[in-house]
């Protein structure tokens, strides 16, 4: 096994990975145009937020200071992590690109590769990542999810922690009228026609799926301008705020409609000729998630909008095929109204240093107290409360 990184030796390590036959090299290099390029080729299975589009799309439009680790066995590549590296405080942290709005991480890999992966080959990704970039304190893999498609995620061969945040899903499995049949369907469709009802009335509801830029333009103006209200009434940050996300997201989207079928989707409720929700997607193996969304707060809010998308987003999902509707990070009373499936994911923080190691710690107790916070119904709602109460004002970036 060869552990490599400094960065005078990672040209000559690729080109030797490129020949080695049976010789394990795990390889850390900045993310260069080609290296990007490069993770483009060698990504097998992925979460989004690991698939070449995010990463290419990311690093393009937010300029960050990002690595890429691989892992080459037999001469190729089995497994690649790109991780943007941040100063928080007086330490370096190397994160998943995007931050919180990467959820549900699992890195690209070799499917083949995974059914044998072992974690000293995880570990000697580790020491690649360390050897090329000594500045570091702390590799964190947040939200990582168990398992893609049954794959087990190789990153979890290290020692994790639950991370404090639930994932909620739906199981599909039998199609809609099943789903319907374990979640009050009788009721929803009633509320569903109830609704189509109202909407009727004020020129009728158009669910649209994003199929052009301008479309894609439309839906993310409507979005963040929801989110923007939204977050601010919350009294928290407004995570789509910043112009290079917004621009992220943009390019994500409107190149997604590039391929088929489209990895990344967007679709919006149009009523009256307004967008009163909109809900942006992306397909993960036998899941369809819900990366993020959000509704109008106007006169017709009443009427849930965000709810009727979400009834016809989940219907449209049965059809496709999916095994699990995911509706990502967040507990929240809209999810639960369709979910039968709790997804625990987990975090694992490798400290690279000795001051990391004591952030790490600080990480883990802050972990440990947000989720005795969020498990506690009656304590979360006062916090909930206590924040909406400082409306206006912005708590500190990257906090929940």
């Amino acid at each position: 096994m060869v552990d490599a990184a400094a960065p005078r030796e990672n040209s000559a390590l690729l080109r030797q990975g490129a020949n080695a036959g049976d010789i394990l090299t795990a390889v850390a290099i900045p993310a260069t145009r080609e290296a990007i390029k490069a993770y483009g080729k060698s990504a097998g299975v992925s979460a989004p937020a690991q698939c070449p589009g995010w990463v290419s799309t990311w690093i393009e439009t937010n300029n960050v200071d990002a690595v890429i680790a691989t892992l080459n066995a037999k001469g190729r590549p089995v497994l690649s992590v790109a991780l943007e590296v941040s100063h928080e405080g007086p330490f370096r942290i190397a994160r998943f690109l995007s931050g919180k709005h990467a959820n549900g991480n699992f890195p690209a890999a070799d499917r083949n590769w995974l059914a044998t992966a072992s974690t000293a080959e995880i570990e000697s990704l580790i020491g690649s990542i360390r050897r090329a970039r000594p500045d570091i304190d702390v590799v964190a893999f947040d939200r990582l999810i168990t398992d893609l498609d049954g794959l087990p995620n190789p990153l979890l061969k290290l020692i994790s922690t639950p991370s404090p945040n639930v994932a909620l899903g739906v199981d599909l499995v039998g199609g809609f009228e099943a789903v319907l049949t374990r979640t009050s369907g009788k009721k929803k469709r009633k509320r569903h026609r109830s609704q189509e009802r109202k909407y009727d009335a004020v020129g009728g509801a158009r669910r649209i799926v994003a199929t052009t830029e301008a479309d894609v333009n439309a839906m993310l103006d409507a979005f963040f301008a929801m989110k923007e209200q939204r977050f601010g009434a919350m009294g928290i940050t407004d995570v789509f705020a910043d112009a290079g996300v917004r621009t992220f997201f943009r390019k994500l989207f409107v190149d997604a409609l590039q391929k088929d079928p489209s990895p990344f989707i967007l679709h919006g409720l149009d009523v009256g000729g307004k967008y009163r929700a909109v809900t942006g997607s992306s397909r993960a193996g036998n899941r369809m998630v819900c990366e993020f969304g959000a509704i109008a707060d106007d006169e017709l809010g009443y009427v849930s909008p965000g709810e009727y998308l979400f009834f016809d987003n989940i219907s449209e999902a049965c059809d496709q095929g999916f095994d699990i509707y995911d509706f990502s990070v967040g507990d929240e009373p809209y999810k639960r109204q369709w979910c039968d499936i709790e997804i625990q994911h987990a975090d694992v923080l490798v400290p690279m240093t000795a001051k990391g190691r004591l952030y790490a710690l600080g990480l883990k107790s802050t972990a440990r107290l947000k989720s005795a916070v969020k498990n506690n119904t009656t304590l979360w709602a006062v916090v909930k409360r206590l924040r909406s109460g400082v409306r206006g004002k912005a708590s500190p970036a990257g906090e929940d």
